[in-house]
């Protein structure tokens, strides 16, 4: 929620975003800076944004240590928060994924382990993932000029989240997704076993063909971004 004095409004999208830990005294990450001025090439005094990550925002002359230009303004929290779980995937694929429901506004992000993953590290290893993750959904937002990190959450069991409101599962015999059911699972490449299908209260349809896992997540997810903002109507 947006603090007292802070003016509400979305940073401009045709300026570089940095994410800082305090909008009133920023310095940047060595490599955040190292990726701004050798990869993008700003120069000291260039506009940017920088965020806090919370969706706190302000405009900023680049620098090692950015100079603040502009009040500190404040993007509220849409309604209702869109929550996408996945299984984990093989390769590279779990990182794609991430990435794009970052880039299209999602705002928690469930690496999920269900009966028929293929794919599932030991506790150390999944660590290391999920760490991976969140700095991909970080890279992602500033790439995308969103001021608000998406919660990446731990590798989280099938039957952990499964039960929390506003749930559905993915499943060619639903119907369209719809805002009452924020809280999307998508399966793996196996599909849902017939124990976790039989748990669902709602299931969504995302087209009438078969679609990979990874298509799936970023589709679904895609759909409920699109219906919060208005881009379709249910």
């Amino acid at each position: 929620m947006p603090g007292p004095g802070d003016a509400e409004s979305a940073p401009p999208l045709g300026l570089p975003l940095v994410f800082v830990a305090d909008l009133e005294h920023p310095r940047l990450e060595p490599s955040d800076h190292h990726h701004l001025a050798r990869v993008l090439r700003l120069r000291d005094g260039t506009p940017c944004t920088i965020a806090d990550g919370l969706g706190r925002w302000r405009s900023a002359a680049f620098g090692l240590v950015p100079d603040p230009a502009g009040p500190v303004m404040a993007l509220p929290q849409a309604e209702p928060p869109l929550t996408v779980g996945f299984a984990l995937l093989k390769g590279d694929r779990t990182e794609l994924v991430v990435q794009k429901l970052t880039e299209l506004g999602i705002d928690r992000i469930v690496p999920l382990v269900t009966e028929r993953t293929v794919s599932r590290p030991d506790p150390a290893r999944a660590a290391k993932l999920v760490e991976r993750l969140r700095r991909i959904a970080r890279e992602a937002c500033m790439q995308s000029r969103r001021a608000r990190l998406p919660e990446v959450t731990v590798v989280t069991a099938f039957e952990d989240v499964v039960t929390e409101p506003g749930v559905a599962l993915a499943d060619p015999s639903g119907g369209p997704p719809t805002l009452s059911h924020p809280v999307l699972l998508v399966g793996p490449e196996g599909g849902w076993a017939p124990p976790e299908r039989a748990r669902a209260a709602h299931v969504v349809g995302l087209g009438p063909h078969v679609l990979r896992a990874e298509t799936a997540a970023m589709a679904g997810g895609a759909l409920l971004a699109a219906l919060r903002h208005g881009v379709v109507h249910a």
